[in-house]
């Protein structure tokens, strides 16, 4: 998804806009031959995600900077660590290093932030009462489209780097049946299995179809449908237990509705399959790094 196109078109849309024409400072106070070298250094602990893109900003705006990392996208990091070494003429380094922090900071928050849900998940499948999955070896941590716009693929690699898995990419990927959807075909009569049985014959053998559930009753009705997988919507602790033995590996299970770190333990301890947290996008807070001038 994060491809070198994506990287490099972003990026020159970035920097036009934050200098549309050209850096005034900069121009003003750097003479136009002066060269320099710049660090990047961690001010506090966290998951590196986007070391490439880093780069690809300095280059991007002059090919003749040259950025060397020493730490690679998934690798912890601490603090005052020395993450990468950026050289080249100063003026262009001034104008990209905001764009090329802006980037990388928040792709490792929502790194450093996806690694501490799946540590906690990790820690629920091994609770003495802890239920094992049906479908995976354990519970996976999965983002949701609760992304910046146009920055969907810099922010689900991001999950990845931090140990978790992206849910479909967008509309065009997976089928997903929610309230809203079901709300509309019973206007034309139609419930929840045959919701499920309707969009199967409109689709190809090869698509997935998710429904969203609210109420235990409603699983029975997705299961005679052939829903690949069974979303818990805001289910409590017991109803998603209950919810599991259910569906009892006939689909996959994802729990989903206020995943915090305080409880998503217990929730992968019920064996769900999956848990999809929209907050490892949606209310993630960039790791602080600095670009310091040697």
């Amino acid at each position: 998804m994060l491809t070198e196109h994506i990287i490099r078109t972003t990026i020159e849309a970035a920097l036009a806009e934050d200098a549309p024409a050209g850096d005034i400072t900069c121009e003003a106070t750097i003479p136009a031959d002066a060269v320099g070298t710049a660090r990047l250094t961690a001010r506090e602990p966290g998951v590196m995600s986007g070391i490439s893109v880093f780069s690809a900003t300095f280059i991007t705006q002059n090919p003749a900077i040259r950025v060397s990392s020493t730490i690679r996208d998934g690798e912890r990091f601490e603090v005052g660590q020395s993450l990468a070494e950026v050289s080249g003429p100063v003026r262009d380094i001034l104008t990209a290093e905001r764009v090329a922090l802006n980037l990388t900071q928040r792709m490792s928050g929502i790194a450093a932030m996806t690694a501490a849900f799946v540590a906690e998940v990790t820690r629920g499948n091994a609770l003495p009462n802890a239920v094992t999955p049906r479908r995976y070896g354990h519970t996976r941590i999965v983002d949701t489209r609760k992304t910046t716009p146009l920055l969907r693929p810099f922010e689900k690699y991001a999950v990845t780097c931090g140990g978790g898995y992206n849910h479909r990419y967008g509309l065009s990927d997976a089928v997903m049946v929610k309230d809203n959807h079901l709300a509309a075909l019973a206007e034309q009569g139609i419930d929840l299995t045959g919701a499920i049985r309707h969009i199967r014959e409109r689709v190809g053998h090869t698509t997935h179809i998710e429904v969203e559930v609210d109420r235990l009753d409603q699983i029975p009705m997705a299961l005679d449908g052939g829903a690949d997988t069974i979303m818990l919507d805001n289910f409590s602790l017991d109803d998603t237990r209950t919810g599991v033995e259910t569906i009892d590996g006939r689909a996959i299970v994802e729990a989903s509705g206020n995943m915090t770190l305080d409880r998503v333990a217990a929730v992968a301890a019920t064996g769900v399959d999956i848990i999809s947290v929209g907050a490892l996008t949606h209310s993630v807070r960039s790791i602080d790094l600095g670009l310091d001038y040697e």
